[in-house]
Formats: structure tokens, C-alpha cells, sequence
């Protein structure tokens, strides 16, 4: 009998564990962050232009001007080739080390669907309180979304948020800053770690205050945004690109269908 009831208690440690750690590989990842990838640009190309006003999530041509630099207006559609390359060669390489397309788990995408809620609603709450201890008033309250917008307009935004905003403030800034830092400064790992989390979330906020459609300055949207940016860090680092994409847009979402 307790050679039995140890099996049992394994068989479920074995499956959190499986599932932790699949989350988290690019087959998974990546795969599951492709949907707000299509969403955001399908709607960017077919909603009316009177609508959009050529409205885009501010990371999105953050991230494409650099490409317009060097290819024109070109620049686009090479930085769309190039992540859309660079995906599918992360993907299909993952996939070959782990048997393929047929060993690849659909429970493992509803798990991740549920995370992604569950820590959406978590996460106005947690940071929010957060916010409100620190300066007296509930960050979330302060973050009005672009109202002159329709709805519609900030539900594009809100997905290319979650994709592009991650994409550059924590795939590629918090990575890089953490890389400055070991190899620089020769911090350790968690040192760097602290470092490029901080100070990444510190420009993630203040990214939101520039441009013509920058949201004016409040200390309590400020704080609000930066301890988004560590909150944001700990999903990416601890759960993966994936997860951390769909949090941030379903946070987003859930904002501008509130208000």
C-alpha cells in the first residue's frame, strides 16, 4: 500500500513538473504567443483607417523604426520576416529535440490559458495595492486608457501590448541589461538579475509618457507602470514569453472592455 500511494503522489509531482517546464520551451512558448501576434496585425491591416487614426502599440514602432533605419519603408515587413524567421527556427528546433509536432500536449495550452487569466486578475490587485500603499491611491485607478480612442482601436493596442511591449522591454531590454551587467560590471546572476529588472521596469514606465499619444505624467501611474515592469519580469522570467505576452494583453483587454 505504500509503494502505491508513493506512486500516485509522484505521478502528479511528475505532470507539474512536465508542465512547469514545457511552458517555458519555445514549442510551447512561442506557439502560443503566435495568436496575439496574428490578432494584433489582422486588425491593425483591416480595421478602417478613419478608426485607428494609424494608431500602433508604441513598442511596435519602437521596434520597426530601428528596421526602417536601414531598410526604408521596408523596414516593416523586414522586421516582420525576421521575428517570424527567427520563431519558427527557435520552434523547430525545440520541436526536433522533443519528438515533434505529435508529442506536443493541447492540455499544455489550456493550462497556460488559465494562467494567463488567473494572472491577469491577479495582477491589476497585486500591483494596484502595491501602488496604494506605497503613495495612498490605487495605481490601478490612475491608468485611464486612451480614451479619444474607440474601443476597438484599444483592444488592438491592448494585444500589441502584450506581444510587442514584452517583446521589447523584456525579452530584449531586461536580457541585454542583465548581460551588461555579468559581463561588464561581473555581477552574479542574481545581481544582474535585480539590476536589469529594475531598471527596466523603470523604462518601461517612462516609454508610456513619450510620443504624441504618450499618457501625461502622474507619480501614481509612474509607480504603477514600474512595478508592472517587475511584475511583468518575474512572469517572463519564472513562466516564460508566452504566458507573460498573454497576461500582459488579457490585463490590457480587461481595462479597456471595464471602461
Amino acid at each position: 500500500m505504500s509503494v502505491l500511494a508513493a506512486s500516485a503522489t509522484a505521478a502528479p509531482s511528475r505532470a507539474a513538473s512536465s508542465y512547469w517546464r514545457a511552458t517555458r520551451e519555445s514549442r510551447y512558448s512561442l506557439i502560443f504567443a503566435l495568436p496575439l501576434l496574428l490578432l494584433y496585425e489582422g486588425m491593425a491591416a483591416l480595421l478602417p483607417v478613419r478608426e485607428t487614426r494609424g494608431v500602433r502599440n508604441g513598442a511596435d514602432v519602437m521596434l520597426k523604426s530601428l528596421f526602417s533605419l536601414v531598410a526604408g519603408r521596408h523596414g516593416p515587413l523586414l522586421f516582420e520576416i525576421v521575428l517570424i524567421g527567427a520563431c519558427v527556427w527557435l520552434v523547430r528546433r525545440d520541436l526536433k529535440a522533443h519528438g515533434g509536432l505529435h508529442a506536443m500536449r493541447g492540455r499544455i495550452f489550456l493550462g497556460m490559458s488559465v494562467e494567463s487569466i488567473v494572472l491577469a486578475l491577479v495582477f491589476g490587485v497585486v500591483v494596484g495595492t502595491i501602488t496604494a500603499r506605497l503613495l495612498g491611491v490605487f495605481g490601478a485607478a490612475s491608468m485611464a486608457p486612451m480614451q479619444s480612442l474607440d474601443r476597438t482601436t484599444r483592444l488592438m493596442v491592448s494585444l500589441g501590448a502584450g506581444l510587442y511591449e514584452e517583446l521589447l522591454f523584456r525579452v530584449l531590454l531586461v536580457s541585454a541589461l542583465a548581460l551588461l551587467a555579468r559581463r561588464v560590471f561581473h555581477w552574479r546572476p542574481a545581481g544582474a538579475g535585480a539590476f536589469a529588472t529594475i531598471v527596466g521596469a523603470l523604462l518601461f514606465s517612462t516609454a508610456h509618457y513619450v510620443g504624441a499619444l504618450g499618457d501625461q505624467f502622474t507619480l501614481e501611474s509612474f509607480v504603477f507602470r514600474a512595478i508592472s515592469g517587475v511584475f511583468f519580469s518575474a512572469i517572463y522570467l519564472w513562466r516564460g514569453f508566452g504566458i507573460d505576452a498573454w497576461t500582459h494583453a488579457l490585463y490590457d483587454v480587461f481595462i479597456v472592455v471595464a471602461s
